[in-house]
């Protein structure tokens, strides 16, 4: 599977290359305007196979009662979002064949994203100054990274950092809302009447993960900028809280790590999404909660290295030396 996958992305990567102009991108994107961009070299933006909303992004999506879903593994990984008393969970069973869900909770416009190459799952509001935008998936890879399009305008936006850099929106930054990755057990025990997505109306094999062993390779799928420093692998995933990043190996000898104002509690019991071809069935990599010193909740992202060093260069290892 992982030959197959690696063969895909690689004639993916050879037709991106040949194609990676404004002028090529035009009649797909007649709305986007390419004279407003921050990205120096064309070249890195690749095609990541799908085209345009070829991997449908949810916008209004169903939602039951936790406690009345019985299909999803105890150990799956969900992407939890609390707010303002609405708790509601985002299995990434779905988000890996969709990778945006648009929806409001909490009377919060959220548009909540998973980027299986990167493991980058990140909940945005979608209020700008110019107003609510709904978003779908580009087709389009920058260091290996998902770019996102609002409707609205067809601005590009980088998702593992939450900016426009293609676009009439071009420098704009989404503001990332205190959302987190746990296993499907932990929300249903500390939220029985809390909501969980209901199951999309798609063809798709949910469940099933279609980048077997993934995190396990040397080498990311569609990226060709530098490894990580400090020998670290390019894969291993990392907890990022700002510019800082926390490599998930030292967090998971440790369990609680307090440095820099910033607590990072690591409790096993969630699967990887990009490990055996059942996500339930893959193997614990556990998961974090990134508290405040107040006790509240900080915005992060659980990365694989690679990306982090790809979009912050100059970033901190937090690596307790």
């Amino acid at each position: 599977m992982l030959k197959r996958i690696a063969l895909a992305l690689g004639l993916s990567l050879v037709m991106g290359t040949a194609s990676a102009s404004p002028e090529f991108w035009q009649h797909e994107w007649p709305k986007t305007d390419f004279e407003k961009t921050t990205v120096e070299n064309w070249v890195e933006i690749m095609s990541g196979g799908p085209p345009k909303d070829g991997i449908p992004a949810l916008s209004n999506p169903k939602f039951r009662k936790a406690i009345t879903e019985t299909r999803i593994g105890g150990t799956e990984p969900v992407i939890t979002v609390e707010i303002n008393g609405d708790a509601r969970t985002y299995p990434v069973r779905y988000l890996t064949w969709h990778e945006i869900a648009n929806d409001v909770v909490g009377g919060v416009p959220v548009a909540v994203t998973f980027c299986p190459l990167c493991n980058s799952g990140i909940t945005f509001d979608r209020r700008v100054k110019q107003g609510t935008l709904t978003f779908g998936v580009s087709g389009k890879l920058r260091n290996s990274d998902m770019l996102m399009y609002d409707r609205e305008t067809e601005t590009w936006w980088q998702q593992a950092i939450g900016e426009a850099i293609v676009g009439d929106l071009l420098g704009t930054e989404l503001v990332q809302l205190p959302t987190w990755m746990e296993s499907w057990d932990e929300f249903v025990a500390r939220n029985p009447e809390g909501l969980v997505m209901e199951e999309p109306d798609f063809a798709r094999q949910y469940g099933r993960n279609p980048y077997v062993s993934y995190d396990s390779s040397t080498k990311p799928f569609l990226y060709s900028g530098e490894n990580p420093p400090h020998g670290i692998p390019a894969l291993e995933r990392v907890v990022r809280v700002g510019d800082r990043a926390w490599p998930l190996t030292r967090l998971s000898k440790l369990g609680t790590v307090t440095e820099n104002g910033v607590s990072l509690i690591w409790k096993a019991g969630q699967a990887s999404a990009l490990d055996g071809r059942s996500i339930a069935k893959s193997r614990d990599v556990g998961g974090v909660r990134v508290k405040d010193a107040q006790g509240g909740d900080l915005p992060h992202d659980v990365m694989f290295a690679f990306a982090f060093h790809a979009f912050w260069p100059d970033g901190i290892w937090m690596l307790g030396e």
